[in-house]
């Protein structure tokens, strides 16, 4: 009985030492912890970057947008928060749906035509296309797979609204 006791003991200040010096996981409450990304630049190098734009290209762009009739091309677009979520909403889902695990997202610089109406007419624009990897089976005869980022066949995202003026 008298060992029984000692056992017991033992594992009650066992329990205690192990509540407070075993580290437990921090309860955050309120907002979630904002990380800032890898590759965020400062306003002040986006303004260089576009200045350098506006020195390198902007006469050889708005020159071959004069040849098509119009006085300036477009050198931005803008889309609406909502509208960029869900279509990273859709192009993941619609990745899953064909094998892909999409891990990225490419911008492309595109030329309505000359049928794309008068606001639109040979401007420049941009698109977004989801980039991904081929999902690999569950079983493979190689130990390893080399993988490559792809293109799955996704419709782009476009539709925004262009402008001209530099940034900010």
């Amino acid at each position: 009985m008298k060992k029984l006791i000692y056992l017991i003991l033992g594992f009650l200040i066992g329990a205690v030492l192990t509540y407070y010096f075993c580290p437990r996981p921090e309860v955050e409450e309120g907002e979630p912890k904002v990380v800032k990304p890898k590759g965020v630049i400062s306003v002040e190098q986006a303004t260089v970057l576009s200045d350098n734009w506006t020195r390198y290209r902007k006469a050889a762009v708005d020159s071959a947008a004069q040849a098509q009739g119009r006085e300036q091309d477009d050198r931005s677009v803008y889309w609406p928060l909502e509208n960029v979520e869900q279509y990273l909403e859709y192009a993941k889902h619609y990745s899953d749906s064909l094998g892909y695990k999409m891990t990225g997202i490419q911008v492309y610089l595109g030329v309505y035509g000359k049928d794309a109406g008068p606001e639109k007419s040979n401007l420049t624009t941009m698109f977004i296309t989801p980039i991904g990897v081929k999902k690999d089976s569950k079983s493979s005869s190689t130990p390893f797979k080399i993988r490559v980022n792809d293109k799955p066949p996704i419709p782009a995202f476009n539709e925004g609204t262009g402008s001209n003026g530099g940034y900010p």
